[in-house]
């Protein structure tokens, strides 16, 4: 097999959640841009449509799907249109899910319970109901999104999205463990910040946000929905053909500096346009700025 048809999802039918926006639409869009064809799902239909459109231009077959991922029963009804419409599922991208930010002295068992059930029983929901259907075709691929909170705290009121996405890991860890030799391959994508509308908004609000997570990417810079295209149509495809249980970081470097690591950070342009640049210093280069010196994780 060439090295293009490992990458080849032609014939393919991909299922993937929250396809109106951020990291479902750029997962879709790549998925297709692929050759896949694609049920795309979300609660904002009118959202979800703008995404079929693009990927109706790039020639592939497109259903839009709405679904509350929180509720299982929607979840039957969306895998009953799936065989209706497609008769197959080759490939589940299960990206929706809502958190709660609330300190936790102060958040509600309500509150608790709401997050679990939209990225932890819903994951595994749809990962049920794909993953039935894969085992009888004997072949899929399930790729979870979940956070560098699944591996590490992050404090700032996350206590319930990082008790939901460590156990998406451990969904994704058991899942794999269960079916990958029956052909079902299991990973799990752990972005740190991507640009998304809720995140402009929280640093809108704080000014400080922004500098306080770009400390901890050596990147330098805050992940974009595209940057989950590559990764997504490897994991999706026979190029990653061998790999199953994997924790991907999406992260800019997040992970690989430790909380002791110290980085130079220099700004360069101004307002809207400034960005961070890291370099990193030999220790008898001297003592940087305080910023430079507590690198923090990123979620």
């Amino acid at each position: 097999m060439t090295l293009s048809a490992r990458f080849d999802l032609s014939g393919r039918v991909a299922l993937v959640t929250g396809a109106a926006q951020g990291l479902g639409r750029a997962m879709s869009l790549a998925l297709a841009e692929a050759g896949a064809d694609i049920l795309a799902v979300d609660r904002n239909t009118a959202g979800a449509e703008q995404t079929a459109e693009e990927i109706a231009r790039l020639g592939r077959r497109v259903i839009v799907a709405g679904c509350d991922v929180s509720s299982p029963d929607d979840i039957e009804r969306l895998f009953a249109r799936l065989d209706a419409e497609f008769g197959r599922i080759d490939v589940l991208g299960n990206v929706a899910g809502d958190g709660i930010l609330a300190r936790p002295e102060d958040i509600t068992l309500a509150q608790v319970r709401q997050v679990l059930d939209n990225l932890v029983v819903g994951r595994f929901v749809c990962c049920q109901q794909a993953g039935r259907r894969m085992l009888a075709a004997g072949r899929g691929s399930i790729i979870n999104i979940g956070s560098l909170a699944s591996l590490a705290a992050l404090g700032r009121g996350h206590i319930a999205y990082s008790m939901a996405m460590g156990a998406v890991v451990q969904m994704t860890r058991e899942l794999s463990t269960e079916w990958s030799s029956q052909g079902v391959r299991v990973n799990a994508i752990l972005p740190a910040q991507i640009v998304n509308p809720s995140l402009e908004a929280r640093m809108t609000a704080d000014p400080q946000l922004r500098a306080t997570y770009l400390r901890g990417i050596p990147l330098g810079r805050l992940g974009q929905p595209d940057d989950i295209r590559g990764v997504s149509v490897f994991l999706a495809s026979d190029a990653s053909a061998w790999i199953t249980g994997a924790l991907i970081p999406l992260d800019g470097g997040n992970l690989a500096l430790n909380g002791g690591g110290t980085v130079r950070v220099d700004c360069e342009g101004e307002g809207a346009a400034a960005k961070l640049v890291f370099t990193f210093l030999p220790p008898e280069r001297g003592a940087l700025p305080p910023a430079a010196q507590e690198p923090v994780l990123a979620e």
